[in-house]
């Protein structure tokens, strides 16, 4: 209903003035010192970027162990992250096999597409498209569903930028989340215009190893609590859970309704094909040097991301355990302060010095996630107005270097103005439903027509065309009549109904559709695909003659 939403709100500023009443200038002041470093990375680096390969790329001179360490700080958000511990801490097992889809995700990307995309690619994925298509409609193509994936990406970061700047002030004033929705938006194009790829990379970097520290230090403290004694921990959160031994077992979320099932399967579908067509996390595939080192890349970010979650699928059992579901509720009945009320209990008493100290910790690194990964998509989006639309659809491969340069920066501060003023109107949306529409329509459009444009010696330009730009019709038709926008007591408009989809994320229909899409474009082409055009895109795909 209507009401919940407030109610949310409510509980979230009751959480705020228990912990940070007489403490706030802690936590400012960590966020502005994780503010301050991170600008000064990017003011050092503004200092090696003057041309576009340096702007997209970094100048390809990062090792894949750093490589790794961005690429897992540009997906492991602040939303991922306070989301995947409070499903754990809610719905058990069921909340980790979401985190495993992320896992997923990354090893089709690993397998399909790190080293070829490499290989054939230059600065964006449609570098790759159009060694064998026809290059204007298609670089359109790819342009426009890199950036609609790409805005809505951004809008989920920045209103959860604004409700965490809420939680840290303990207001529900909407002029404070704006002047926070503001500041990120300046930080992040500060970020991209500054220091083009190498300085957002080792933004990421910074956050990434931060991330993994505190989480690390976060599950020493917890074990510690229970004597180092995990099956104490995991059978005092089964019976706080107030599901037994169901708890610690799946089926808990996903296997109440054949509905539900089908949400699961069609959720896991999404990750593990929306996660490998993500802008942001594809064009890092180009800032090292050879694709050897990108598949290397991907193989770090795996181990890192995989550390990551099994310490995060401690801490959402060990929040039930000590905090207990009734109090995570209570604070958002999305679990989504799991994480952050853990924080209170590993400090200390609530109240004390190291339970703020704990707290000011965990919200600090959540804005410097935030602030990462913004930085990186709003980086992926000017690189395709720039690049994509600008030099070669627009100026038809005339552009000089330097106009490209300063397309891609004139577009970083579009893209962030248009990002900021899209939040301010939608701080009230289901960031669900901005974060499910991004990977629906990534995974519906951009990783078939890649895996075709691969694999596939007859697909044609049609073929790519129809994928994509049918992936993201589908995906945004069906999230609007899902239970995500309207129907529910969690959806975003939780006071009508008008979804007839029933399920949250449309990942089971619009991936067959994309791909179906997509043969029934190439086998319905009137013109035919060159098929040395294709052999020579396979030798250099795996072989790596002719990369860039």
């Amino acid at each position: 209903m209507p009401g919940e939403a407030a109610v949310t709100d409510s509980a979230m500023l009751t959480l705020a003035a228990s912990t940070a009443a007489g403490h706030r200038t802690l936590f400012l002041a960590l966020s502005i010192v994780v503010t301050v470093a991170t600008l000064g990375i990017t003011l050092w680096a503004r200092h090696s970027t003057h041309t576009p390969a340096e702007f997209y790329t970094g100048g390809r001179e990062f090792f894949p162990g750093q490589n790794g360490l961005a690429l897992s700080g540009d997906f492991m958000s602040a939303a991922s992250v306070l989301g995947i511990v409070g499903g754990m801490s809610l719905h058990g097992l069921d909340g980790f096999l979401y985190a495993s889809g992320f896992i997923v995700g990354w090893a089709v990307f690993l397998l399909l597409f790190a080293e070829r995309m490499r290989n054939t690619g230059r600065f964006t994925t449609a570098d790759a498209l159009v060694l064998r298509l026809k290059e204007r409609p298609v670089r359109t193509a790819s342009a426009v569903a890199n950036l609609i994936t790409v805005i809505f990406y951004l809008l989920a970061q920045m209103v959860g930028a604004g409700a965490l700047v809420g939680v840290l002030l303990g207001t529900s004033d909407s002029g404070a989340k704006n002047i926070a929705i503001f500041c990120v938006g300046a930080l992040m194009i500060a970020y991209v215009v500054l220091g083009g790829m190498k300085g957002v990379t080792w933004v990421a970097i910074v956050k990434s190893a931060m991330l993994l520290t505190v989480a690390a230090v976060a599950t020493v403290l917890l074990l510690s609590k229970f004597g180092w004694d995990l099956s104490s921990m995991l059978s005092t959160a089964a019976s706080k859970s107030g599901h037994g031994e169901a708890f610690l077992s799946t089926g808990l979320q996903y296997g109440t309704s054949n509905v539900s099932r089908v949400d699961f399967i069609s959720q896991a579908m999404a990750l593990g094909f929306g996660i490998a067509g993500l802008p942001h996390c594809l064009m890092r595939i180009y800032t090292v040097p050879t694709a050897r080192a990108a598949r290397t890349s991907v193989v770090w970010a795996l181990l890192i991301m995989g550390s990551f979650y099994l310490m995060a699928l401690l801490l959402g059992f060990g929040a039930t355990a000590l905090v207990g579901p009734a109090a995570i509720k209570a604070s958002d009945p999305a679990g989504n302060t799991a994480l952050i009320l853990l924080a209170q209990h590993l400090g200390g008493a609530p109240g004390s010095l190291g339970s703020t100290m704990m707290l000011g910790i965990f919200i600090s690194i959540a804005f410097v996630s935030i602030l990462a990964v913004v930085a990186s998509l709003t980086l992926a989006g000017a690189s395709s107005i720039a690049h994509d639309l600008y030099a070669a659809v627009i100026r038809k491969g005339r552009a000089s270097q330097l106009g490209e340069l300063w397309a891609a920066r004139c577009a970083s501060v579009g893209i962030g103005a248009v990002a900021v003023l899209l939040s301010l109107l939608a701080q009230k949306m289901n960031v669900a439903f901005l974060v499910s529409l991004a990977i629906a329509i990534s995974g519906s459009s951009l990783v078939p027509t890649m895996l075709y444009s691969l694999f596939w010696s007859r697909f044609t330009t049609r073929g790519a065309l129809w994928a994509t730009y049918g992936g993201v019709i589908a995906s945004v038709v069906l999230v609007l009549f899902s239970p995500v926008v309207s129907g529910s007591p969690t959806a975003m408009f939780p006071g009508v109904d008008f979804h007839w989809f029933p399920i949250g994320n449309p990942g089971i229909v619009t991936i067959p559709l994309g791909f179906l899409l997509g043969w029934l474009g190439t086998i319905t082409s009137s013109g035919k695909s060159d098929p040395a055009k294709y052999r020579e895109q396979e030798v250099r795909a795996l072989t790596g003659a002719g990369a860039y």
